[in-house]
């Protein structure tokens, strides 16, 4: 039996979780960007659209939120083993409630605006209709994060106790095994099916229990793995058989999304097997990208920490950035190529220089948006 002991208080910096942070924030930036142009029925959608683009976007949806939710847990183990829960608890008060609210009431309703521009007289008669509707929108990202954190508190006093001794062992076990860690994606399919079929799932809200509880269990397993460091070594142990699983899983990913199955099983049935698809590469991604960002992002220069600290205030504000922008740009007589390019340079611009220059010099914004206050020393 494994009598590993629990990580103890360090200062050590896992260069991994910042290189994943700011790249999986971009990514999410990104798909943003092109939700115009895929087809979908969006906040702004052009006249034109790519199916190949819509094919490519599809994959990429089951990689960055829940590797996103992973690194959160991994990262939410080391804050606790750092600070002790009252001051956890304030700290994420700080970093996340306060701009959850006031990106809902400041930097959501603009969006309402630009969907349905007929239905309001100005975007100042969309602040006064909209201002305390209290609608997450794209922040619904944080809402998850808000109630995970609560959780985190008595899951990382259960890593603690001899309560979780059975459970860690089996996993420090499994680590050791190249596809030992993919083992457990059997639960995640199993979990997420499950929910998919038994309970009213819909939207993004925390109350969609095969949402929440799959994101959950990415969060959970990422506390997990940073419990233990033979856990999480092996992530860059293993990382190419993680990565041919993950080449597999694509395929098969692909090949069902592809192939007309309708003749050969119900709709139940075919939904049921897109949900194990989505889970397989999810899964197979979170723990590729984790493994060579483990073996290869081991130091932080000096534009990552600065991308770092801004990637919270980024994320809150580019989503209506890029739906205001696109308002006007899905109106051009150009090509799609032309459109999204000039979105993806303009809004990621927009939102840079907001940050760094509207947000990060100043604590009261800084408060608002999630950073860290500037600590001035005395003379």
């Amino acid at each position: 039996m494994n009598n590993e002991a629990p990580r103890t208080p360090q200062n050590k910096r896992y260069f991994e979780l910042d290189w994943l942070r700011v790249i999986l924030i971009f990514a999410v930036f990104l798909h943003h960007v092109f939700m115009p142009f895929n087809g979908d029925d969006w906040h702004i959608t052009n006249a034109d659209s790519s199916k190949l683009l819509d094919d490519i976007m599809v994959y990429f949806e089951q990689i960055r939120l829940p590797a996103l939710f992973f690194i959160a847990g991994a990262g939410s183990y080391l804050l606790l083993q750092r600070s002790a829960a009252g001051t956890f608890i304030k700290s994420k008060i700080y970093r996340l409630v306060v701009p959850f609210f006031i990106g809902m009431m400041f930097i959501v309703p603009p969006q309402a605006y630009y969907e349905h521009p007929g239905k309001y007289s100005s975007l100042l008669d969309a602040y006064h209709q909209r201002f305390l509707a209290l609608e997450p929108n794209h922040l619904w990202f944080l809402e998850f994060l808000i109630v995970f954190m609560v959780f985190a508190i008595p899951v990382a006093a259960w890593l603690k106790s001899s309560a979780s001794k059975f459970v860690l062992s089996g996993i420090t076990r499994l680590a050791q095994y190249r596809l030992g860690l993919f083992l457990i994606v059997s639960l995640l399919i199993a979990m997420r099916c499950w929910l998919q079929t038994t309970t009213l799932s819909d939207g993004h809200g925390i109350d969609n229990l095969a949402l929440s509880a799959f994101y959950g269990l990415f969060f959970l397993f990422g506390m997990i793995c940073m419990s233990r460091s033979s856990i999480w070594d092996s992530f860059a142990k293993h990382r190419r058989t993680s990565a041919v699983t993950l080449f597999l899983c694509s395929c098969l990913f692909y090949v069902y999304y592809l192939v007309d199955f309708s003749g050969y099983a119900s709709l139940e049935t075919r939904w049921t097997i897109w949900w194990a698809m989505c889970a397989l590469v999810s899964w197979s991604a979170m723990l590729t990208l984790v493994g060579y960002a483990s073996q290869y992002c081991t130091s932080s220069p000096e534009w990552l920490r600065t991308a770092n600290s801004l990637i919270f205030p980024f994320y809150i504000l580019h989503q209506t950035i890029i739906v205001g922008l696109a308002f006007y740009i899905v109106q051009w007589q150009s090509s799609i190529a032309i459109k999204s390019t000039v979105l993806l340079v303009l809004s990621f611009a927009i939102c840079a220089a907001t940050c760094y220059v509207g947000i990060r010099p100043f604590n009261l914004t800084r408060r608002l948006f999630g950073m860290k206050p500037i600590i001035k020393e005395h003379a």
